[in-house]
């Protein structure tokens, strides 16, 4: 009977550390949601005013914390891949490394189009004309195009962290098949849109632009929502393998543990 009640209590442990992972990354992937909308609202004094630098519009504040929901973004999109490794490489641990270096380089990309807009703010001379001028409204337009291109680039690789995510989401069956196969469609059709715009054949905006985000706007918003409300699906292989597992260690340490108050055989030393 104690041994039973020891292995119930293991394998619940076991499904609560998974509940706590999926809860974490959830959050984690519902906050990118919540920090990097807003961000590109605020930031827009930058981005849509090309003498921002030199016109004192007193949005300074504003953009600033933009670029602080960016670096918010930036640090929760590296989290959810953190958060997830332990679980997701049980079921293959090369993919689940894709999808740890991808969000990655996804954080560091971003934070790139961070420092460009903080540089703009920092080297903001309100009046100032002339030559010195002009060649602020330069540094503000190739820092805003820096800014732009890394936008592009670091907001695509989640069509990579679709396909590698997704794939082991699907095999895996940690979250209901449904919500992977979206992410799976839109990585794809996001890719080919990123190709387009750096080919020049596409612009922000357009008709191929909204059918390639869609999915993936769906995708890990349906992620990031079913994991933190209903977390991993307790019948999926790899969450009754890891109960199993752990049982199985319990079992073990019962077995070799001595019990008090049983008698040692005669000759034992």
């Amino acid at each position: 009977m104690a041994n039973a009640n020891q292995t119930s209590t293991t394998k619940g442990s076991a499904l609560s550390s998974m509940r706590k992972t999926a809860l974490v990354a959830g959050v984690l992937y519902l906050l990118t949601f919540l920090s990097s909308i807003p961000a590109v609202f605020l930031q827009s004094p930058v981005l849509n005013d090309p003498l921002f630098i030199i016109g004192g519009t007193g949005a300074d504040t504003q953009v600033r914390l933009g670029a602080l929901f960016d670096i918010v973004n930036s640090l929760t999109a590296i989290g959810t891949a953190v958060a997830l490794y332990a679980v997701i490489k049980r079921q293959n641990q090369g993919f689940a490394i894709g999808f740890v270096s991808s969000r990655l380089f996804e954080g560091t990309v971003l934070m790139i189009g961070v420092i460009s807009i903080l540089s703009i703010v920092t080297l903001q001379q309100p009046g100032a004309t002339g030559a010195e001028a002009s060649l602020l409204v330069s540094i503000q337009h190739t820092l805003v195009t820096v800014r732009n291109w890394t936008f592009v680039l670091g907001t695509g690789v989640p069509a990579l962290n679709a396909f590698l995510l997704g794939w082991i989401m699907y095999k895996s069956r940690l979250v209901p098949r449904a919500i992977p196969v979206i992410g799976l469609i839109g990585a794809p059709l996001f890719t080919s849109w990123i190709v387009g715009y750096i080919m020049g054949v596409t612009e922000p905006g357009t008709a191929w632009h909204g059918i390639g985000v869609a999915p993936i706007f769906i995708w890990e918003l349906s992620i990031g929502l079913w994991m933190t409300f209903k977390g991993f699906r307790k019948e999926a292989p790899l969450m009754v393998e890891a109960a199993a597992e752990d049982a199985s260690v319990a079992d073990v340490a019962s077995a070799s543990r001595p019990s008090i108050g049983v008698a040692t055989p005669a000759g034992a030393a």
